[in-house]
């Protein structure tokens, strides 16, 4: 494992280290004690920055039109999002997954002229409404922080609102669980995933109780891992096995310390997605990760569609081009 310390919440951004370039690595809160502006009774009160999640399902091709109408969109009114060294990445997974923060602020009715997408040195991102004579204090705690997660054909945007410091603290993991490159046996990919994946953890995964379970049980570890990597505001290339999930004890480590004090939500997404004149079945592992400061870490399963239903929204490819003329509004 690195000798690096083990990242903490984006909070506050850290500046390089003297004689050397900046890695991005944030040193983690010593104990318990809150972040730097966040009032205790605050950190005490896991429901003061409640989680709803978009998914956003691309379950069928696209035509020119549509990838032009949300082009057109980012260029007139996302403007951090139309830069030259983005232009050349605007697929329409890209473009339409931009829209999900319009939509969510929509949804509040919260028109486009009215907030502003702000970004942290790391590369955290939340959304600062424009005061208009609010009170302070509530000013101080209208920041909706956010992170937008693509996976094959389902996209998505974790979302909470509260105090900057805070609410930035936010990711969002998806996995297909789904053998790549195709052809390959379980066993197989199991084993081209072990770098990144503690010993202990490799010993769990339940080989002798058939390949779907085991597949899964990879899936639910590196998904957990993705969502706490974006939580925190790394880069492509962060070292997986300084992680460690015991799925079954519900327990987290980094770099063999306990993490403490985060939220860790999975669920399920099963999509029917049209590929030419056929219905391909994809399953996929949903992971939210958000630092709430509380003395353990908790992990939330929402197998129930009943309880899923109140903070994660599903909406596909048709629902998005309908509303996109109403978004500028």
């Amino acid at each position: 494992m690195s000798h690096q310390s083990m990242p903490g919440p984006s909070n506050p951004p850290y500046a390089p280290m003297s004689g050397q370039q900046a890695t991005g690595l944030a040193q983690p809160h010593p104990g318990m004690q809150p972040p730097p502006g966040v009032h205790p009774q605050i950190m005490r009160n896991p429901q003061e920055f409640p989680i709803l999640i978009w998914m956003l399902s691309l379950n069928r091709e696209y035509s020119l039109e549509e990838y032009e109408a949300c082009y057109n969109f980012i260029k007139d009114f996302v403007p951090h999002v139309h830069s030259p060294h983005i232009i050349q990445k605007m697929r329409i997974r890209f473009c339409i997954t931009q829209l999900l923060p319009v939509l969510m602020m929509r949804h509040r009715r919260i028109p486009r002229s009215k907030w502003r997408d702000c970004v942290s040195p790391n590369g955290k991102h939340w959304i600062e409404q424009m005061p208009d004579g609010m009170p302070p204090e509530k000013f101080l705690h209208s920041m909706i922080g956010y992170h937008i997660e693509c996976g094959p054909s389902l996209c998505g945007i974790a979302m909470t609102q509260g105090f900057q410091k805070r609410v930035i603290n936010i990711g969002l993991g998806i996995k297909q669980i789904a053998v790549h490159p195709r052809g390959i046996t379980v066993p197989d990919f199991i084993e081209s995933m072990r770098h990144k994946l503690t010993s202990t953890e490799f010993g769990l995964i339940p080989l002798d109780q058939g390949d779907e379970i085991a597949l899964r049980r990879v899936f639910i570890l590196l998904c957990l891992k993705e969502a706490y990597i974006h939580a925190i505001g790394q880069p492509p290339g962060f070292d997986y096995s300084r992680l460690e999930f015991n799925v079954p004890a519900e327990k987290a480590w980094g770099d063999g310390h306990p993490l403490q004090g985060w939220e860790f939500r999975l669920w399920n997404a099963n999509l029917g997605v049209a590929r030419e004149d056929r219905i391909v079945e994809e399953l996929y592992i949903c992971v939210c990760a958000f630092f709430r400061g509380t003395k353990e870490s908790n992990f939330i399963w929402n197998d129930e569609k009943r309880k899923l239903d109140s903070w994660v929204q599903f909406v596909d490819i048709d629902q998005m081009m309908k509303v996109i003329p109403k978004l500028a509004a």
